[in-house]
């Protein structure tokens, strides 16, 4: 058990040493920039993103029930790949749409907390 705590606070420990983790800590990393206003553009990504998830697998489960029911192999051998396609197609354009600033931003708090914690707890002479 002991080793296994060891290999863990190692690990913590040079997570926390990645430029990207420092930088978080010390800049204090925070969600301070969701409170501006959301503008169209990402208003309309966000809505893509949450588009694609119902068009990805249960849109598939759909295609392969349909083609059982209708007795018609063809609309899952082919409609399930087009749609399960076409779901990724709108997570990308959303993806694009809403761009990677607020996913930086979430992943710099993210970061900053979870290691953080961790090291308060594995490694409490860091913290």
């Amino acid at each position: 058990m002991d080793k296994m705590i060891s290999f863990f606070r190692k690990l913590v420990i040079t997570i926390a040493g990645t430029d990207f983790v420092r930088a978080a800590i010390e800049e204090q990393a925070d969600l301070s920039d969701f409170k501006e206003k959301p503008s169209l553009k990402l208003i309309a990504g966000v809505f893509l993103i949450c588009i694609s998830f119902p068009l990805g697998w249960p849109a598939v489960a759909a295609c392969g029930i349909a083609a059982a029911k209708l007795n018609e192999p063809l609309i899952a051998v082919i409609g399930g790949p087009l749609v399960y396609g076409f779901s990724h197609l709108v997570f990308l354009l959303g993806m694009y749409f809403s761009g990677a600033k607020y996913t930086v931003i979430f992943f710099r708090w993210f970061s900053r907390v979870t290691v953080e914690k961790l090291l308060s707890l594995l490694a409490p002479e860091l913290s």
